[in-house]
């Protein structure tokens, strides 16, 4: 016999939360991941699975801000909503939603307590108390974390969705803080 120390939690979380190389230029407010929070989750004895960027993979890294076709103080989430919500990208979505929801339940079927998905208000794609439309941040859910819930749903699987902002940090770390010790 073996022995197996994993504590058999896991949580997942937006890709920019461990890698803000990926999002829109002009956007980012770390380096490279949101360090504090990750070793949060780390010090618990949490395992981090990073979800898919739903923009990088239907868009690409040049989104049309700064290197592209706008102005480098201009950061315009309309557009990549709905580019997001092209046929094309619908279908890029919906792969990158059944790969999630494929490890979210086979961590379940072995028995593994999902804590919760991160995502980070304010984005198109993985808002989720707040998105962006018509280049505001607005009350509402990012395109992909909405097909995540609504499969999730149909399924009849509870997870709990808690959004953070990068922008009001502190408080997203009290925010976790306190999704870790319910």
């Amino acid at each position: 016999m073996f022995d197996d120390n994993r504590s058999k939690k896991i949580i997942f979380v937006s890709h920019c939360i461990l890698n803000q190389n990926a999002i829109s230029d002009g956007t980012a407010d770390f380096p490279g991941a949101l360090n504090e929070l990750i070793q949060l989750i780390i010090s618990n004895d949490i395992g981090i699975v990073q979800l898919p960027c739903p923009e990088l993979n239907c868009l690409g890294l040049d989104r049309g801000n700064i290197h592209g076709a706008l102005s480098p103080v201009t950061v315009e989430n309309t557009r990549i909503r709905n580019s997001l919500n092209a046929d094309h990208n619908k279908i890029k979505l919906a792969s990158l939603v059944d790969q999630a929801l494929y490890q979210i339940e086979e961590y379940m079927r072995y028995g593994f307590e999902i804590i919760g998905i991160i995502g980070v208000n304010r984005s198109p794609s993985c808002g989720i108390d707040t998105t962006s439309d018509q280049d505001k941040e607005v009350i509402g859910t990012g395109v992909f974390m909405a097909l995540l819930q609504n499969r999730l749903t149909e399924k009849n699987i509870k997870i709990h969705f808690m959004g953070i902002k990068t922008s009001t940090y502190e408080e997203s770390i009290l925010k976790v803080k306190q999704l870790l010790t319910q």
